[in-house]
């Protein structure tokens, strides 16, 4: 049975960069299983598996795959992944594949050339050790049930033979063709949409991994080049550890069902936070009140405003989502005024997410990114990925539990979501990119779909709030505590901008507001979406 779209033909688009007629409900349905994703290619590959007999995992690690050929200027293999995997009846487990900072990282050294903060470019000490790779090979060989060769051949063929470029990958690649190993992106000529794009080295990568493993990896071309850029940030021992590790998720009760996510180093605990926080207060179902905007955003700021404070790996998430901790800032919110919020942090994206449903309802929450736009803008020459800049999440703050130091993992925006009802069927998977607003962007999400009823193609195609810090982009939200101006998305309710205004927050227009897609479990089928901002985007399934 094909996957229908519910009404409507998408009349524009907005990757962040424009307006777009946020009108259309853009659900598809499957009876059997489903992949969203932002690229239509990569959504393919993951119904191919699918199609094969293979579970949802495979569905994923094949669409990831894909995505770090087709989409590097929003991830790749030399970046990290987190995912969430509903295999049974009640808490879903959880993957960390993210990296840790070399052996050579010395915060002191960074002070004494006189830096404040991690640099977002140019600089190998931002570069954690990328755990892609290992996130990919950890999830096959727990879930998987297709040989790996399989899952990798779609990615494998379209970086030997070539892709088709699509409109925002090759409207990004103008930010990059200058860099030392760039070449893909330069040899066949200026890249507009639809240029046949190759890129061997990946290819080589990639059979590598399938011949040896994570070895092939990290301990092949890729890794030793990685050693070279590093000029001792990075030593063996660094790249023969494994970053992917299987973790106790987090979760909390809201609007009926159980919403989880990823630990600490994550920021996950912030959807959470913020969902628990409007448990009991009298939030409209209607997301055109504007008091549906104020409650969302004022849960939103009581949750993170103190996130610089107390996010770092090892943080105790529990802990941060105490019912107490929760209720106070709950007492906090005025339905009728914007809360002053004078508890500044104690310092001062480019993302994909994809999600996967199989005929026996495993569900997979896969998030995976460079963090910032093409990450580092430094390449790994022989096989020409990008390395990522995860590093800028460190603070230099001496004695600061998130300090840049070696072997750290670096606090982390990636925050992937998975629901399940009461009884621990799954309910949903949804994830965005974004940076410091994938919190925000799945609360709305969340209120829409499991307060307001609405449909996930519905819930995606509305135009959304992010909270920001004029000046601070995708990662400095949070860089003034609470004090943060509410940008609004064009195609938002009028009486959002007057009630917020009027409530006395600061308003504004944000750069982007994420690519969001979710797959919902109904009794005998799936419903799902991928956002038409990303413009290539593709909800398939069989």
């Amino acid at each position: 049975m094909a996957p229908q779209v519910t009404r409507g033909e998408r009349s524009g688009r907005n990757a962040g960069h424009g307006p777009y007629d946020a009108c259309v409900d853009v659900t598809r349905y499957a009876p059997s299983g489903m992949v969203c994703t932002v690229d239509h290619l990569a959504s393919g590959a993951g119904v191919a598996m699918l199609r094969a007999g293979g579970s949802a995992a495979d569905a994923a690690v094949a669409a990831s795959a894909v995505l770090a050929v087709t989409t590097q200027h929003m991830c790749g293999m030399g970046g990290d992944l987190f995912a969430i995997v509903h295999h049974e009846r009640g808490a879903p487990a959880v993957l960390n594949a993210s990296g840790r900072a070399g052996s050579g990282a010395d915060p002191q050294r960074m002070r004494a050339e006189g830096l404040t903060a991690m640099p977002m470019t140019g600089d190998i000490r931002s570069v954690p050790v990328p755990g892609c790779v290992d996130g990919w090979l950890a999830l096959h060989e727990r879930f998987g049930r297709l040989p790996l060769a399989d899952v990798l051949h779609p990615a494998q063929r379209y970086a030997s033979e070539g892709f088709a470029a699509a409109p925002i990958h090759a409207w990004a690649t103008t930010a990059v063709l200058e860099l030392p190993g760039a070449d893909d992106y330069r040899k066949p000529g200026p890249v507009r949409a639809g240029t046949v794009i190759r890129r061997p080295g990946v290819a080589r990568v990639l059979a590598a991994v399938v011949t040896g493993g994570r070895d092939g990896f990290y301990g092949g071309e890729f890794g030793a080049g990685l050693l070279a850029l590093g000029g001792g940030e990075y030593v063996p021992d660094d790249l023969a550890a494994t970053s992917a590790e299987w973790v106790e998720p987090l979760g909390i009760d809201a609007w009926g069902h159980r919403v989880w996510t990823a630990p600490p180093n994550s920021q996950g605990y912030l959807t959470l936070a913020a969902a628990g926080i409007l448990q009991g207060l009298d939030l409209p179902t209607d997301p055109a009140d504007p008091a549906w905007a104020h409650l969302l955003v004022e849960a939103a700021r009581q949750a993170g405003h103190d996130r610089l404070r107390v996010l770092f790996d090892g943080a105790d998430g529990r802990a941060l989502l105490a019912p107490e901790r929760l209720a106070a800032r709950r007492a906090s919110i005025d339905p009728d005024r914007a809360a002053v919020m004078t508890d500044p942090p104690e310092r001062a994206g480019g993302t994909i997410f994809l999600a996967a449903v199989d005929r026996d309802r495993m569900g997979v929450s896969l998030i995976q990114s460079n963090a910032s736009g093409w990450g580092a803008h430094i390449v790994e020459p022989a096989t020409r990925i990008f390395l990522q800049d995860r590093g800028i999440g460190f603070t230099l703050e001496p004695g600061h539990p998130a300090e840049y130091g070696p072997r750290r993992r670096p606090p982390h925006t990636l925050s992937p979501a998975l629901v399940t009802t009461a009884d621990g069927k799954l309910r949903m998977v949804l994830g965005t990119m974004g940076g410091d607003s994938q919190p925000q962007i799945l609360l709305q999400l969340l209120a829409r779909m499991l307060h307001g009823g609405e449909t996930p193609g519905a819930a995606i195609a509305a135009p959304r709030w992010v909270l920001g810090n004029v000046g601070g982009g995708d990662f400095g939200t949070w860089r003034s505590g609470g004090a943060v101006e509410v940008q609004l998305e064009a195609g938002t309710p009028p009486a959002w901008r007057t009630g917020l205004e009027r409530r006395g927050h600061p308003t504004g227009s944000p750069f982007h507001v994420g690519h969001a897609h979710a797959i919902a479990v109904d009794a005998d089928h799936l419903a799902g979406a991928s956002d038409p901002r990303a413009l290539a985007e593709a909800a398939a399934g069989l």
